[in-house]
């Protein structure tokens, strides 16, 4: 059976009985906009809310990224599951059994097989770690001020300097060398119209990582000198979405007290556990995203940042701040002095310093301040100036209280009179507000109005009259399904001229002919979590439509070339004056 074997009454049931208010809320703090809820986008960086969620239709719209989809989508999206996988993890929310009638778990089945492939290999690399013929790998760890047992609670590994020695053990085990590609233990090449497979990691020391259910996901490698690269880690596959995992998280988050330490590697975690900080974690080789700090704050209240003391920590400390300020997490930054990084305080000072370190660190406000000051010579007029009015653009972010407070500090500290700092603040406030309101109306006009690149639909822009008379008739089909029978005759899957809006069109019409909603959850399963962006959006885009059957009438007479409107050049015509044309010949019948 397909996927599309899981019952669609199934489907509509469970859409009917979990909230999806309910779940987003569990990974976005949303607010209440009338009929919508609004937050911070999950799928990117942004500083005011472009999320949307629409409990009447059960779905998501972001006008910022264009994310957009269900309920089993989202789960799919901000878990990284497969369509089956997000399906019982929906039903298990809703306390409904999975159907009996079959359903094809043949991804569900290739995700468990890579699982135990990972599995399997960081045996591998365990017992080549502790293998005497491999001590200078061993010994990289000892060097290091690692324990035996801190090697071994953290399945650390090595990987010979063999191009197949991998590859041979995983086989015996009877994996095939395909399946190693896609569990990105090994790599295919081709040359000389031969095929050839050998091993990804070769001599580096490995790092497994685990998720929250205890498997191993993915690997990191580092070389055991200082040549370049230093890391090589797991690309994305089916069980392993880079900037979506935090190391070590499996341990933290049992022993954080509703606190976690934010490092930059892998050593810093470690050695920060071995010294008993138990809930330290860290991102996977990328800058920190929104995934890894929603997925944080599922298991923290506060959030400790402890970066290198160097440019580049930095920098990263700022990004970190921002992506994690959008969660409602209570936020501290460690100033690092006496080494680089954590491990190397720890090994140089003791765990005593780096937790006297935690003790005196900043809260976020206080941090980007003291960041500010150390930019300018505050001992002159022009200096003192510049940092205040750098200090009253961060605490037009903040609440009025803690307005209060600093604007009070920053008064007493540079002899400023308090009402004119405070004025200023309100200011800056007022320009911010303005800023986001109108960045927010031309996102919304962007994603619902205007032209645009179309991922999905490669063909779009090169069709831009038959795609846009494609998604008006969808979108209307889409609200008002009463309007199949009136048009079906007159329009097949055929007259689409761009190819993934007539996918969309045959999924939609076969819900219809079904005699079901074209609910997006029914949507779900045939199109991928990107997909479903566009589809979502022509779901949207219907508020901007007349939603009549003459409409759909003028869409299909586009896409036939049948009196389609005459535009002097269509090319230069928005979505928005497209869809006008059609609302003018209406009024004129």
């Amino acid at each position: 059976m397909s996927v599309t074997a899981i019952n669609e009454r199934f489907i509509h049931e469970l859409q009917e009985k979990v909230d999806i208010e309910e779940v987003i809320s569990s990974h976005v703090n949303l607010k209440r906009r009338g009929k919508t809820l609004t937050g911070l986008c999950p799928f990117h960086n942004e500083k005011t809310p472009s999320f949307t969620v629409y409990p009447d239709t059960r779905s998501f719209y972001c006008f910022g990224c264009g994310a957009g989809g269900d309920v089993i989508t989202f789960i799919r999206r901000i878990e990284n599951l497969d369509y089956v996988e997000a399906v019982k993890s929906v039903a298990q929310m809703a306390g409904m059994p999975m159907p009996e009638d079959g359903y094809d778990d043949t991804l569900s089945k290739k995700r468990m097989r890579i699982l135990a492939a990972n599995r399997e290999a960081a045996r591998f690399f365990n017992a080549c770690l502790t293998d005497p013929k491999n001590r200078e790998a061993y010994d990289y760890f000892i060097k290091r001020g690692l324990s035996p047992n801190t090697i071994t609670k953290f399945g650390l590994g090595y990987a010979p300097d063999d191009w197949r020695q991998l590859i041979n053990y995983m086989k015996s085990k009877g994996y095939s060398e395909q399946e190693l590609v896609f569990a990105d233990l090994a790599i295919r090449s081709e040359k000389n119209g031969k095929t050839n497979y050998y091993d990804k990691y070769r001599n580096r020391v490995i790092f497994p990582i685990i998720d929250l259910r205890g498997n191993v996901v993915a690997f990191g490698g580092r070389v055991l000198d200082d040549s370049k690269p230093k890391y090589i880690n797991t690309g994305d596959t089916l069980v392993y979405k880079k900037g979506s995992g935090v190391f070590a998280l499996n341990f933290a988050k049992n022993a954080n007290d509703n606190k976690l330490i934010l490092v930059e590697g892998y050593m810093d975690v470690i050695a920060l556990h071995q010294a008993g900080f138990g809930n330290a974690v860290a991102g996977l080789g990328t800058a920190f995203t929104p995934e890894q700090a929603n997925l944080l704050s599922r298991y923290a209240e506060e959030v400790i940042i402890c970066y290198d003391n160097d440019g580049a920590g930095r920098e990263a400390t700022k990004k970190a701040l921002n992506v994690l300020g959008r969660t409602g997490l209570k936020l501290r930054v460690v100033t690092m002095s006496g080494g680089k990084d954590a491990d190397e305080i720890i090994r140089t000072h003791g765990k005593e310093r780096f937790a006297a370190l935690l003790n005196e660190s900043a809260n976020k406000t206080e941090y980007r301040i003291l960041q500010e000051r150390e930019k300018y010579n505050l001992l002159t007029d022009d200096g003192k100036l510049k940092f205040l009015l750098a200090a009253t653009q961060i605490l037009a972010e903040c609440g009025e209280i803690e307005c209060d407070i600093y604007a009070t500090r920053l008064s007493n500290e540079l002899g400023v009179n308090t009402e004119s700092i405070k004025a200023q603040i309100k200011s800056a406030r007022s320009k911010l507000r303005r800023s986001d309101d109108e960045r927010r109306r031309r996102e919304q006009e962007t994603m619902l109005s205007k032209s645009f690149e179309d991922k999905n639909n490669p063909e779009r822009q090169a069709n831009l009259r038959a795609a846009r008379a494609e998604e008006t008739l969808i979108s209307s089909l889409m609200r008002n399904p009463d309007f199949y029978n009136k048009i079906k005759d007159d329009l097949s899957p055929g007259d689409f001229v761009t190819a993934f809006n007539k996918r969309v069109y045959e999924c939609l019409a076969d819900k219809l002919e079904s005699g079901l909603d074209p609910e997006l959850s029914l949507f779900a399963k045939d199109f991928s979590p990107e997909e479903m962006d566009s589809v979502t959006r022509m779901f949207h885009i219907s508020k901007n439509l007349n939603n009549t059957v003459k409409e759909c009438e003028d869409c299909i007479a586009v896409l036939k070339e049948k009196n389609a409107p005459v535009v002097s050049d269509v090319a230069s015509v928005s979505d928005e004056e497209f869809l006008e044309l059609f609302k003018k010949k209406q009024n004129r019948m």
